[in-house]
């Protein structure tokens, strides 16, 4: 059906097109441009009239994509054991357990560099996209609502695993000391949690630890030989434990025993005073001695992470984004950060997606740029024209319209991929412009017509092969577009990108193209004519200047 209708309608626009051009010809180079004008103008006007709550095209790094899956970080509070981890973990899988759409889980303790306890990961899988009613980004967003309610542990809900477990966008900030650092850290946290849709944030500091303090007295401990080693030794039973060798147990197999103290044993710091210490006496036979004679042990509270950045100790901001695009979130903390008053000697960087988001578009950009003066270059060498590329290159900002129109009906993003099908799209639009320019040069040259005659005869005969590779383009890039299965939606403003500039630069071209072109003869006639005349007055003001011959009587 959509076969037939293209076809159908691309017959029907050919034939407009025909008597069109055997009737007007192209009344004036204004009023091409100005038909052109407005039929940008009433396409923007009709996405403003029809979809204004997607007149707004957002930013983003990746786009949104369904993989039937995601993932949800469980962080307890700093010191907390395995057992109270695997007790959160249990209540956040019992409430996934609820919904149809998980098909299973899969739980993972001790996460991080260090493998500590008090962090973890739940893996959800959902039931195949063709099998449920709801999308991956939409469900996520419930499952996030109902896992804040437990209490004692703070999730976060990662649907894409891009950032390898690190959230979407982060605050990097640094300063002279910690507690300044901290503070503005707190300052950052408040103002984004005040941003629509900025969810899961949370400080890399973790706040504070639980940890034991042991202060050595050096002048004591020199006097009786103690060192800082065997101190750390006497400590190492109590939480690391000592191998005490192996043991076969009663079906043969060996063993390895470590011996470590109970933990009761260990929970306060009186129980550590009273480790025994080896000490030589003054005969050199070995003495013990409590640990509490030569070390003050006291408990406190200390950072759970300490994070570094270019040697600078820094404490980063971390949030993801749910039903707005990363970069109009980040525009957003942005603004409300300009109104903080941060202590004195605080500065802070974007990390994140927003960081390698504006280098791989940096990135992007000049590649766009090289291959648009590749294009110009080539073309010139072909036409043997300087000016004439330039009118075919006007394509290209053509095929950005429906670039922005496709994604705003669509409610896709700027991202690395519809950036991709621009870069295409550089390549694909232009040849249309070809087209017709090249007819128009061979019709001008060979038989003799006048430009404005040549241009319309271009357009009447070039509007066949035009409308062909158009529809086989977008065709072929239907299904691109459609998002359809697992892992389709990642393509999707690939598809999108190139069939919105296909559409608006081939409608725009037949009557844009012709009208710069010339435009930008009529220019080079004028400047040739005006160089004519200018070299032409200043050869014949020295062919008109008088000779002095001066002579000797």
């Amino acid at each position: 059906v959509l076969l037939a209708a293209a076809v159908g309608l691309g017959r029907a626009a050919y034939l407009a097109w025909r008597r069109l051009g055997q009737r007007l010809a192209w009344a004036s180079a204004l009023g091409g441009v100005a038909v052109g004008v407005l039929v940008t103008a009433g396409l923007v006007g009709a996405v403003n009239r029809m979809a204004p709550e997607v007149g707004k095209v957002g930013v983003g790094f990746f786009p949104l994509d369904d993989r039937s899956e995601f993932t949800i970080q469980i962080e307890t509070p700093p010191g907390s054991n395995l057992a109270y981890t695997r007790a959160k973990a249990a209540e956040a899988v019992r409430m996934l357990r609820q919904h149809p759409e998980v098909l299973y889980t899969y739980t993972t303790l001790g996460g991080g560099t260090s493998g500590s306890v008090d962090e973890g990961n739940i893996y959800v899988r959902m039931v195949p996209k063709h099998e449920r009613d709801v999308g991956a980004e939409t469900f996520a967003a419930t499952v996030r609502r109902e896992v804040e309610r437990i209490a004692g542990a703070t999730m976060a809900v990662f649907t894409s695993d891009f950032g390898g477990g690190r959230k979407q966008l982060m605050l990097q900030i640094k300063g002279p000391d910690l507690a300044s650092i901290n503070e503005a850290a707190e300052m950052v946290r408040r103002a984004v949690a005040s941003v629509p849709n900025a969810v899961d944030i949370a400080l890399s500091s973790k706040g504070q630890k639980p940890e034991l303090n042991v202060d050595l007295d050096r002048g004591l401990a020199g006097a009786l030989g103690v060192t800082v080693g065997q101190v750390a030794q006497s400590l190492r039973p109590a939480f690391a434990g000592i191998d005490a060798g192996d043991w076969v147990d009663p079906s043969g197999e060996t063993r390895d025993v470590e011996v470590r103290l109970a933990p009761e044993a260990r929970e306060r710091a009186e129980d550590l005073r009273q480790l025994p210490l080896i000490v030589a006496g003054p005969d050199g036979r070995a003495r013990t001695l409590p640990l509490g004679q030569v070390a003050r042990i006291e408990q406190s509270v200390g950072p759970a992470v300490i994070n570094h950045l270019d040697r600078d100790r820094v404490v980063n901001v971390e949030w993801n984004v749910s039903g707005r695009s990363t970069g109009e979130v980040m525009s957003d903390v942005e603004a409300r950060l300009a109104t903080l008053q941060l202590p004195a000697g605080i500065t802070y960087s974007v990390g994140g997606d927003a960081e390698a988001q504006a280098e791989v578009f940096g990135n992007i950009f000049v590649a766009l740029g090289v291959a648009v003066m590749l294009m110009y270059l080539i073309l010139v060498m072909q036409f043997g024209s300087f000016v004439d590329p330039l009118a075919i290159l006007m394509s290209l900002p053509l095929s950005l319209i429906g670039v922005m129109l496709g994604l705003a009906f669509t409610g896709l993003t700027v991202n690395i991929m519809s950036l991709i099908g621009v870069i295409l799209l550089a390549g694909i639009v232009a040849k249309n412009a070809i087209l017709l320019i090249d007819f128009a040069k061979w019709a001008r040259e060979d038989d003799g017509l006048p430009l404005r005659d040549a241009l319309v005869q271009a357009g009447a005969i070039r509007l066949r092969p035009i409308l062909m590779t158009t529809f086989a383009l977008i065709a072929g890039m239907i299904p691109v577009a459609l998002g359809r299965g697992e892992g389709a939606q990642f393509r999707q403003p690939l598809g999108v990108a190139v069939i919105g500039g296909t559409i608006t630069s081939t409608l725009l071209t037949l009557l844009v193209i012709p009208t710069v072109y010339e435009i930008l003869d009529d220019l080079r006639h004028w400047l040739v004519a005006r160089f004519r005349r200018v070299v032409g007055v200043r050869e014949r003001g020295v062919v008109a200047q008088p000779r002095t011959v001066h002579s000797e009587r």
